[in-house]
């Protein structure tokens, strides 16, 4: 990711960081509020995502200081939305869009950048190391383990580690 250094306005980096640190869609990042955090136990809830369904998201340590700072420096309460413009109003995804595009063509990138980029490094970040399938699929709330499986075959598979089981005896 490093494009984002291209992202000169911090408050706009931070954005694309949750993003991608999280897995949300960008729609579902605009609407998260203050108390769909849980910062103590590092994780949200995303209410009414696709498919009108809740679901469980992690937030990274390394961002637990900066929305804890959001949140102080803008005064903001529980039912407030966590992402908001200089006029006080969530963000638009256009927005965030945007910001990703800006972004691309300051790095020099030709590859087609979007704020949906972050979602699918997300999930292949955490698959290659290992992480369960049903594990990527609740975080990103996937309804069936095949929308997930996508990201497998996107993911560089360690096939130098893997070893038959037939060669352990």
């Amino acid at each position: 990711m490093f494009w984002l250094k291209n992202i000169l306005n911090n408050y706009h980096k931070i954005i694309i960081a949750f993003l991608y640190s999280t897995g949300l869609r960008f729609g579902e990042l605009v609407n998260l509020k203050v108390g769909d955090l849980n910062l103590k136990e590092k994780y949200g809830i995303i209410r009414k995502g696709k498919g009108n369904k809740d679901r469980i998201f992690i937030i990274s340590e390394r961002l637990l200081g900066v929305v804890s700072q959001i949140i102080t420096n803008n005064n903001l309460k529980q039912e407030d939305y966590l992402f908001i413009n200089n006029r006080k109003n969530k963000y638009n995804v256009k927005t965030i869009y945007k910001i990703t595009k800006d972004a691309q063509k300051k790095s020099g990138i030709k590859k087609n950048i979007h704020p949906h980029i972050m979602r699918h490094s997300f999930a292949t970040y955490i698959i290659e190391p290992g992480e369960s399938i049903s594990g990527v699929q609740a975080l990103l709330g996937h309804k069936s383990p095949e929308t997930t499986m996508i990201y497998v075959h996107t993911a560089k598979v360690k096939m130098n580690n893997i070893k038959s089981p037939y060669d352990k005896y």
